[in-house]
């Protein structure tokens, strides 16, 4: 008989939002921050790797962002890769030091990323809502095998109302964000 673990669930829902904090921590706001660039992932040794895993990132001013690559090699590629990023950067190299002037945020780029992030919460909602779908076949699956129909309705409440929480949490993550666009 299907089992209905709403502990998993909660979990996976988590971990949309969770995964959705970390995308909208890398939507610059016209402040640097190391953030900017977790998400930037570069073609290495025959491999795709994270920044961090390549060089390391620091901020030594409020606009400016510094990446001094391990390997001198790689240091095309990381140029490559943040331009590629579409954060609206553009790197300086310098050997193995790549400097990443932060500019100031136009009314149109204020937009682009505002709508960058209503993207990023639309995949977690999406996220959330398969869950909740998987959920829900599985309290089918429980009443199908001999489950009452009493079971089923408290089932799908439940995973309604987790759905609605987590939903809520997107949505207040997203309003957060698009509120520290509009300040810098």
């Amino acid at each position: 008989m299907a089992e209905l673990d709403m502990d998993d669930l909660d979990r996976r829902m988590n971990g949309a939002h969770e995964m959705l904090a970390k995308e909208l921590s890398g939507l610059r706001t016209g402040r640097a921050s190391t953030n900017l660039l977790e998400n930037v992932v570069v073609e290495v040794y025959g491999s795709k790797m994270p920044l961090n895993q390549v060089a390391t990132v620091a901020v030594p001013e409020p606009r400016m962002l510094t990446v001094q690559v391990w390997d001198a090699g790689n240091a095309k590629a990381v140029e490559k890769a943040i331009t590629n990023a579409n954060l609206g950067l553009n790197p300086q190299p310098a050997g193995t030091l790549i400097r990443v002037p932060i500019p100031g945020l136009t009314e149109e780029r204020r937009a682009e990323l505002a709508k960058i992030a209503a993207k990023y919460a639309e995949q977690a909602r999406v996220a959330v809502r398969n869950v909740r779908r998987e959920g829900m076949e599985t309290a089918k699956k429980i009443k199908n095998d001999g489950g009452s129909e009493d079971d089923l309705k408290r089932n799908e409440d439940s995973i309604q109302k987790m759905t609605d929480s987590w939903i809520k949490k997107i949505d207040e993550s997203l309003s957060h964000k698009e509120q520290e666009i509009k300040q810098v």
